[in-house]
């Protein structure tokens, strides 16, 4: 079994601050394209159809984005727009490790913010982690933890939609 090591999340992501994409409108209406997103609780906030300053995200180059406040995170894998300058988007520094396990990692953090302050600066990037050395055990282990999320979520949306 290869070895784990110690590294801190400050080493495994890079982020980007959002002010690029944060959408100027307030005017969202579901039949608009691009969903414009929050960190916390409600995640998606509504749709614009503002063309300019989109945070091209896709399967191919997801990102993470991770309130600065609540610690909260979501991972993005689609175009989006953003409501809050107080969030931070998180990228891999080593293309070759697996989003995936970075973002259970990240979820998986036992933090509870107790003041208001901007958390990944002067706390997250600090906080270390084990990750496995051998790339293709943590891309095993981001894969299999990715479709049981994604079972999960349709889980719940099958409870959700016979509760109706």
């Amino acid at each position: 079994m290869p070895a784990w090591e110690q590294r801190k999340l400050g080493e495994l992501f890079d982020y980007e601050q959002p002010q690029p994409y944060i959408v100027r409108g307030t005017e969202y209406d579901d039949s608009f394209p691009t969903p414009v997103l929050t960190a916390g609780q409600s995640f998606v906030l509504g749709y614009t159809n503002e063309k300019q300053g989109i945070k091209m995200a896709s399967p191919e180059h997801p990102v993470i984005i991770f309130d600065d406040f609540t610690t909260s995170s979501h991972f993005v894998d689609f175009p989006f727009k953003v409501k809050s300058s107080a969030m931070k988007l998180l990228t891999l520094r080593d293309k070759n490790e697996d989003i995936h396990f970075a973002y259970q990692v990240l979820q998986n953090i036992a933090y509870t913010p107790v003041s208001h302050e901007r958390h990944w600066i002067s706390k997250f990037a600090t906080f270390a982690t084990l990750m496995p050395e051998c790339k293709s055990e943590m891309q095993a282990i981001g894969h299999f933890m990715s479709n049981l999320d994604g079972l999960i979520t349709l889980h719940q949306r099958k409870r959700l939609w016979f509760a109706k």
